[in-house]
C-alpha cells in the first residue's frame, strides 16, 4: 500500500468508526470514500430514491422549530416517551381536528443509548460531527429523559384526534419526511439479530475486529448521507465501497392501546407500533385501528433506510421530521375493513395488508404465523372490499402477490403483503 492510499484508509476508519475505536484497528484497508457532513440533504421518493422530486428539498441540519406545517409536535423532554409507548392514561401532548395536518419531530435513539455513552455530542464527535450538527433535542432528551421503558426507542407525542373514538380507524397519511441530520447509525446489539450468537458474539475476542464496537460491546457502524444524482445514498465505512438508496421512512407509527400496563416499544401489536415496513414513506398511509378516545397517535424510530426484514437489528438509523395528517374514519367509510380491527396499509401502487406473529406482543408465533395473518387480511380485503369469490381470491394471491418479510428482529416478527392496484379495473 502507498502512502497517500494509507492516508485514505487512515480517514476511511476514522469517518466510519470514530477515533476511540480507530486506534484499535488493523492497518492495511484500501480507501474508502467518505462525504461532507455540509452537503446538503435531500429526500427520495419511497418508489423512485433518485426520482425527479428527490432534490426538492436541499438541507443540512434541521433542529427543532422551524418552518412547519400544520401544528408543531417538537420531540423535547416534554414531548417523548423513552423506552415505551402511550397507554390509555397518557396525556396528549397536542390535540388536533380530525383531517388536519401535524408536523412532527423525531429523534433516532442511535447515538444517545447508554452504550454509546448517553452524550450524542460526545458519540457522534468520534465520526467527525461537529456540536452544531448535533441536534439540540437530542442532547435535551439524553439529559432530562428518562428511559422507563423497556425499549430503545423515543416515541413523540400522544397527538390526540378530535372525535376519534374506538371502533373507528385512524387514517395515517405520510406527506413529507426530511433527514434532519445527513448521517444515521447501524446497529447489531444483544444477539438479537437474524444470527444470533454469531453477531456479534463471535467476533469478540477477535482484536483485529474490535473497530468495530462502541464502548458497550456492541456493533455500531456510522453511516454518512451522500448525494447521488437527484437522490441520497448511504455509504458505508471500510475498504469496500458500498452504497445504497436512503428511503426515509417511520418506524414506529401507532395509536395507544387499552391497558394501563406498560407497553414495550419493541414488539409491534394490533395498534401498530413499530411495524417497520419500509414502504410507508412519503405518499402511504397506514390505517390504525383505534382503541382509546382521541386515538392518541405518536411516532418514532425514524429510519433513512431499511432493507425487508432489517436482519442485523436496526436500519439505518436517523432522525427525521415527518408531515402527516390524521383522519378519524368510521365504519363504512374510506378504509379497508381489516383495518378496523389490524394495521393495513396502501402506498399509490400497492395495498398492503399486514401480518404479525403474536399480535398481543407476548410468545412468538414466528414466520409462519406472521405470513398466515397477512394472507388472511388479504383475503379480508379482496372479498370484503372488492368483491371478489375466496376462491378466486386465494388464486389471485398465489399467481400475482407478493408477501414480504417486514422484519425478524423484534420478537413480533411481521409480514406485509403487496396487493397491486394496476391488476383491478
Amino acid at each position: 500500500m502507498s502512502r497517500i492510499e494509507g492516508a485514505r484508509a487512515d480517514r476511511t476508519l476514522r469517518d466510519g468508526l470514530g477515533r476511540r475505536t480507530f486506534f484499535l484497528a488493523t492497518a492495511g484497508l484500501a480507501a474508502g470514500a467518505g462525504a461532507s457532513l455540509a452537503s446538503p440533504a435531500a429526500l427520495a421518493t419511497p418508489g423512485d430514491p433518485a426520482g425527479p422530486d428527490a432534490a426538492r428539498s436541499d438541507l443540512t441540519i434541521l433542529q427543532p422549530g422551524g418552518r412547519h406545517q400544520g401544528t408543531y409536535v417538537p420531540a423535547d423532554a416534554d414531548s417523548v416517551l423513552w423506552g415505551r409507548l402511550p397507554n390509555r392514561a397518557t396525556a396528549p401532548v397536542a390535540t388536533i381536528d380530525s383531517g388536519s395536518v401535524v408536523t412532527v419531530d423525531t429523534i433516532s435513539h442511535e447515538g444517545i443509548l447508554a452504550d454509546q455513552g448517553r452524550d450524542p455530542r460526545g458519540y457522534f464527535g468520534e465520526f467527525g460531527v461537529s456540536s452544531r450538527e448535533v441536534l439540540r433535542d437530542a442532547v435535551e432528551i439524553a439529559r432530562r429523559t428518562p428511559q422507563d421503558g423497556p425499549g430503545p426507542h423515543v416515541i413523540t407525542g400522544p397527538v390526540a384526534v378530535r372525535g376519534a373514538e374506538p371502533g373507528q380507524v385512524l387514517k395515517v397519511e405520510v406527506l413529507d419526511l426530511r433527514l434532519r441530520v445527513p448521517y444515521g447509525v447501524i446497529s447489531n446489539r444483544h444477539g438479537r439479530g437474524a444470527l444470533p450468537g454469531e453477531y456479534p458474539e463471535a467476533w469478540v475476542g477477535d482484536p483485529a475486529l474490535r473497530r468495530y464496537f462502541n464502548q458497550g460491546g456492541e456493533i455500531s457502524i456510522f453511516v454518512r448521507a451522500e448525494r447521488r444524482g437527484k437522490g441520497l445514498v448511504g455509504a458505508l465505512p471500510g475498504p469496500v465501497s458500498a452504497r445504497f438508496p436512503l428511503r426515509p421512512f417511520l418506524g414506529v407509527m401507532g395509536v395507544a392501546r387499552d391497558t394501563g400496563d406498560v407497553v414495550d416499544s419493541v414488539p409491534p401489536t394490533d395498534a401498530g407500533g413499530n411495524i417497520d415496513v419500509s414502504l410507508l414513506g412519503v405518499g402511504s398511509t397506514l390505517y390504525l385501528p383505534v382503541q382509546v378516545a382521541g386515538g392518541m397517535f405518536f411516532t418514532g424510530d425514524p429510519h433513512m433506510a431499511q432493507g425487508d426484514g432489517e436482519v442485523a437489528l436496526t436500519a439505518m438509523e436517523g432522525s427525521l421530521r415527518a408531515t402527516l395528517r390524521l383522519t378519524a374514519v368510521s365504519p363504512g367509510g374510506p378504509a379497508p375493513k381489516a383495518a378496523f380491527g389490524y394495521p393495513f396499509a396502501e402506498t399509490a401502487d400497492h395495498w398492503i395488508p399486514l401480518g404479525l406473529s403474536d399480535a398481543e406482543g407476548g410468545a412468538d408465533g414466528g414466520l409462519d404465523a406472521a405470513m398466515r395473518t397477512a394472507v388472511r387480511h388479504a383475503m379480508q380485503f379482496l372479498t370484503e372490499d372488492l368483491g371478489m369469490a375466496g376462491p378466486v381470491a386465494y388464486a389471485y394471491l398465489s399467481a400475482a402477490s407478493d408477501f414480504a418479510i417486514s422484519q425478524v428482529v423484534d420478537r413480533t416478527t411481521g409480514v406485509h403483503g403487496l396487493i397491486r392496484k394496476a391488476d383491478f379495473d
